[in-house]
């Protein structure tokens, strides 16, 4: 039991969160835009390369970020790279993390080390961003959410996300 909860004072995880793609995003610039996405998770902020003239953009990158534990909410916000201005905003969306560490503890609690299971199912509801029902699921001795997420405060546009939690000490 102390082991447990000295383990809680230290690094417990890694969550990887993966930029798949954008879909239907605005038009910023005369015919297009060159979208990249700022990811915000507590004080840490990381961003997407930029993809010249795409209203349809494939990133497939991932960002890595220790933390305790997975809880709070990931900010995604879409921008238009401009040369010579500021950066034009082209919505935003966030993914809650508690089904997340909701689906850790079970994981723990059912003792799971091999095989993939469906863990939880996320419901896409006016208070997500969540375009339509999701699961979270263990696999290769990660926590995974996979999310079609709908951009807000904008006219169009989807991301496509993927959320892993790695714990330091799965087993």
């Amino acid at each position: 039991m102390e082991e447990e909860e000295a383990g809680v004072r230290e690094r417990r995880g890694v969550l990887k969160v993966v930029v798949a793609s954008g879909t239907n995003l605005a038009v910023r610039d005369f015919t297009s835009s060159d979208p990249y996405v700022v990811v915000r998770l507590a004080a840490m902020n990381k961003k997407t390369k930029v993809i010249n003239s795409c209203l349809n953009p494939v990133w497939n990158e991932e960002m890595s970020f220790s933390i305790e534990e997975p809880a709070g909410v990931i900010k995604f916000e879409v921008f238009d790279w401009d040369r010579f201005k500021y950066d034009d905003k082209m919505g935003h969306a966030f993914l809650e993390l508690q089904p997340v560490a909701a689906a850790a503890k079970l994981r723990r609690a059912l003792r799971l080390t091999t095989g993939e299971t469906k863990l939880r199912k996320v419901a896409a509801s006016v208070d997500n961003c969540l375009m339509c029902d999701s699961f979270v699921t263990y696999a290769d001795g990660e926590i995974v959410l996979d999310a079609r997420l709908r951009l807000r405060d904008v006219e169009s546009g989807e991301l496509f996300v993927t959320v892993k939690w790695i714990e330091a000490n799965a087993k």
